[in-house]
């Protein structure tokens, strides 16, 4: 069996930078014709100049005809002039909230979100993307519940200020995220293959998986259902977003482990398992190649990409510089390749 698509986007890619952007990239390119490039690097993306620097430094990796978009990392001193004037050059596409502390290398993000409602405005003027990391930070609020609390103090308020700025619940992890996103006009949410595929019950399975903590954090299978349900649906509102974000071997299995699962080679095989499974392949191409480059004003892809329903195992590691990247499925049996 085989399913020709139009060649996928990925509206939410980690690539990092130096000899680890060099490894993963390829694995991108392979399958996707675009990705959302996160700002989230040391130092962050913060300004055009900065977002322009490091695309050039993502097509000098040499990816082919892959087509880098930028994210740009609001802070509480983000500029609404440069955010405008980056839109409007080219430089970035969207902008992206880390509250502070939320994620991997979100240190420099908001703090205060009244501090960047100027930012909001004239995003919301101009039509620029908001990209969302959905949780809040506080210690007494449960991780298992940080989106859904994040959703109901911070994010409602701001989507019923603005109704006219695009908000895009990136990686959303939650029923509730599925439902937020439906219940409102210009709100939309990007889909991992890793939420869709396991629930929390795989960080835990026979020990401590290191491998499966990602953030937001999985969650349960009530909510990975959730999921499915919006990714198979049709919705032109939840389109592919991977998150793929790749650590070196030693850093995810230390004594205090960063998060990030690395999915670029295996999304799109993944993806193609899911929508099998629910009976649904006939909606994996608008959900991989149409739904999201609608939601960011840009053209549709024309290329194609082939799957050949015939089992392969991925490698359990690829290499980035002199160490290990543990691979998303990696040693397992996927049902679904990508045609070379």
């Amino acid at each position: 069996m085989m399913l020709t698509i139009a060649r996928p986007d990925d509206w939410h890619l980690h690539l990092r930078d130096g000899a680890m952007l060099e490894a993963v990239l390829p694995y991108t390119a392979a399958h996707f014709g675009r990705a959302l490039a996160m700002p989230n690097l040391v130092p962050p993306v913060t300004t055009a100049a900065l977002a322009a620097a490091y695309r050039q430094r993502i097509l000098d990796a040499g990816a082919g005809d892959f087509e880098p978009v930028l994210a740009g990392y609001l802070t509480n001193r983000t500029d609404p002039d440069d955010v405008a004037a980056g839109f409007r050059d080219g430089a970035w596409r969207a902008m992206k909230l880390y509250p502070a502390k939320a994620t991997t290398n979100s240190d420099h993000g908001v703090t205060d979100i009244d501090s960047i409602r100027p930012v909001f405005e004239r995003m919301a003027e101009i039509g620029m993307p908001l990209c969302v990391h959905g949780e809040v930070t506080s210690d007494d609020v449960d991780i298992f519940d940080r989106e859904a609390v994040f959703l109901d103090t911070v994010l409602t308020p701001v989507r019923e200020a603005l109704p006219s700025l695009k908000i895009i619940v990136e990686h959303a992890t939650t029923r509730q995220s599925v439902e937020f996103v439906e219940a409102y006009a210009n709100t939309w949410a990007s889909l991992t293959p890793h939420h869709l595929w396991w629930n929390r019950n795989a960080i835990f399975a026979g020990g401590l998986r290191p491998h499966a903590y990602c953030l937001p954090v999985l969650k349960r299978e009530e909510h990975r259902k959730a999921l499915v349900r919006a990714a198979i649906s049709g919705d032109a509102k939840f389109f592919a977003g991977t998150d793929s974000a790749p650590h070196p071997v030693h850093r995810k299995e230390s004594d205090c482990g960063c998060a990030g699962v690395f999915c670029a080679p295996t999304a799109l095989s993944t993806y193609a398992e899911v929508f099998e499974r629910e009976g649904a392949l006939e909606r994996l191409e608008t959900f991989t190649s149409f739904h999201g480059a609608d939601c960011y004003g840009v053209p549709r892809p024309t290329e194609t990409v082939t799957l050949v329903k015939e089992a392969w195992t991925p490698p359990e590691t690829i290499t980035a510089g002199e160490h290990p990247v543990r691979v998303f499925r990696g040693g397992e049996s996927v049902a679904w390749r990508v045609e070379a």
